[in-house]
């Protein structure tokens, strides 16, 4: 590996999902009430399970890129968050061609990459605070069942802010690990890794108790 590809390697951000994918932009999806793009992200939900066949589907996939062509995601970083998703529909797809025939692999594989793409439109085109703030509206008549809608949406936010952390923090330790010529044991990766999320989680959860959050 040459010095020029281990700098690329940590310029580049480590992959934190769709979660971790925010892209500040003056679009007009990024203009939309996050309630309008979570009620979109419903309905196709519920279209993927009514529509049946591949033409549907691949329907459905247009639909889904010409929402990120309009919220204008950036290309590299979105395919590179999706990339997971990607490889995971390719091997359902498969198991579907084995079982069931190219058809329904085809439906399968591209209803699944379909919904995971609009969803991460909606949060690559929606600042965190405002779709909590959706959230902690739409949770407020359930608040005579018991439901605190403030807490719903502070467990929401932090793990937001925590899936992207999580990632940059097991990348790190991941390249530590190869620095020290360990990148093979997988021990040398999971463990710290690991003491480093519970050390989080804890400082998270006195933070809230100073605060009097988690009485």
């Amino acid at each position: 590996m040459t010095g020029r590809t281990r700098r690329d390697r940590h310029l580049r951000p480590p992959w934190a999902g769709p979660l971790g994918l925010h892209h500040a932009g003056d679009t007009v999806l990024h203009r939309a009430h996050p309630g309008a793009k979570a009620a979109a992200l419903a309905v196709l939900g519920i279209a993927v399970v009514v529509l049946t066949g591949p033409r549907s589907a691949v329907a459905l996939l247009l639909v889904a890129l010409a929402a990120a062509a309009l919220g204008r995601l950036p290309v590299a970083p979105t395919a590179r968050a999706l990339l997971p998703v990607l490889v995971t529909a390719g091997v359902i797809a498969a198991y579907q061609l084995w079982q069931r025939g190219p058809a329904t692999a085809i439906e399968v594989g591209l209803d699944l990459v379909s919904l995971v793409l609009v969803a991460t439109v909606v949060t690559a085109t929606t600042r965190a605070d405002r779709m909590l703030d959706a959230l902690t509206r739409a949770l407020r008549p359930l608040g005579r069942l018991g439901v605190r809608p403030e807490l719903v949406a502070l467990a929401l936010g932090l793990m937001i802010r925590t899936v992207p952390e999580l990632a940059r923090s097991t990348a790190q330790v991941r390249d530590a690990a190869q620095a020290r010529g360990l990148d093979r044991e997988p021990r040398a990766v999971l463990v710290p890794a690991a003491l480093r999320a519970v050390g989080r989680a804890r400082a998270t959860g006195d933070a809230l108790a100073a605060r009097g959050i988690a009485d």
